[in-house]
C-alpha cells in the first residue's frame, strides 16, 4: 500500500532540549444560521499547518478554564453570548496578554421580535466592548468592494483591495479600534430593526487593544448550507461559501493565525 505524504515536519530536526513550545489553541465555533461545520473544519486545517498548535473546540464560551489556559483564542459563533462569568474570564485573559481572531458573527446578539425584525439587544455590554464592536445589521449578500486602510501593517502589507460577495457588516463600534480593513455601504440592511443606520463607511477588519492583549476582529466569512436555517426555516435553496471562496480570505486567515500565535 503507497503511503501517504504528508510533506515534511518542520520540527523533524527539535529534541528535547531545544524543542519549541507547544501552542494551546482554544477554537471555539458555534451557533445558528451558519455552517458551522465547514468554519470549523478550515479554521482547523489552518491550525494544522503548524504543528506546534494543538487544539481544544467548544460550542460556547463557557469552560473558563480552558480560555484562561490558552494561549491563543479564535471563534467563529453566531448568537452565542457567554455568561457574566464567561465575560469576565475572557476580559481577564485579554487583559493579561491574550490575542483572540475573532471571525464573522462573534459579535451578534440578533433577537426575532413580534414585529418581524431582528433586533440586536445591548445585553451584552463587557462581550462588546472586549470585542471592539456589536453586529447590527448587514444588506442583502451581494458584491462590496474592501480597501485597506493601513497598508502598512504587517497583517494587511501587500494585501490589494478586493471584492468580495458577503455580508456586509453594519457595526456599533466600541474603541479606539486600529481599522485594517474597511468598505463603505450604500445600501440600508434588510430585516434588521436598525437597518437604515446601515449606509457610511465601516471596518472589515480591526485591532481593538484592551490592557496587554488584543483582539484582532475580522468580519468576512459568513457561510451557509442547505439545512443551517433550521428550524426556521427546512431548507436553503444555495450553498454559500462567500468570502471562503477567495484566497486572500484565507491569506488573511493565516496572518491572523501567525499574528495571535506566541513565537
Amino acid at each position: 500500500m503507497d503511503r501517504i505524504d504528508h510533506g515534511p515536519d518542520p520540527l523533524s530536526g527539535a529534541t528535547e532540549d531545544s524543542h519549541p513550545a507547544r501552542i494551546d489553541c482554544v477554537l471555539i465555533a458555534g451557533g445558528v444560521w451558519h455552517d458551522i461545520d465547514f468554519a470549523r473544519l478550515e479554521l482547523l486545517k489552518l491550525l494544522a499547518e503548524n504543528p506546534r498548535i494543538r487544539t481544544r473546540v467548544f460550542e460556547d464560551f463557557e469552560n473558563v478554564e480552558a480560555i484562561a489556559s490558552a494561549d491563543m483564542l479564535i471563534s467563529y459563533t453566531c448568537n452565542v453570548v457567554p455568561s457574566d462569568k464567561a465575560q469576565e474570564a475572557l476580559r481577564d485573559w485579554v487583559e493579561g496578554g491574550g490575542r483572540w481572531y475573532a471571525l464573522h458573527g462573534t459579535n451578534s446578539i440578533l433577537k426575532l421580535m413580534d414585529d418581524g425584525l431582528f433586533h440586536a439587544p445591548r445585553e451584552a455590554p463587557l462581550f462588546m466592548d472586549i470585542l471592539g464592536s456589536q453586529f447590527i445589521s448587514h444588506p442583502p449578500i451581494a458584491p462590496y468592494r474592501v480597501t485597506v486602510a493601513d497598508p502598512d501593517h504587517e497583517l494587511v502589507a501587500g494585501v490589494e483591495p478586493f471584492e468580495t460577495n458577503d455580508e456586509l457588516y453594519h457595526l456599533e463600534t466600541h474603541g479606539p479600534l486600529h481599522v485594517l480593513l474597511e468598505t463603505e455601504c450604500t445600501e440600508e440592511g434588510t430585516g434588521f430593526a436598525e437597518a437604515a443606520d446601515a449606509p457610511g463607511v465601516h471596518p472589515v477588519m480591526y485591532i481593538r487593544e484592551r490592557g496587554k492583549g488584543a483582539v484582532l476582529y475580522n468580519t468576512l466569512g459568513h457561510c451557509r448550507g442547505h439545512y443551517d436555517l433550521q428550524p426556521m426555516a427546512e431548507w436553503w435553496p444555495t450553498v454559500d461559501r462567500c468570502a471562503w471562496e477567495l484566497p486572500v480570505f484565507y491569506d488573511l486567515l493565516r496572518r491572523g493565525i501567525g499574528w495571535i500565535s506566541p513565537s
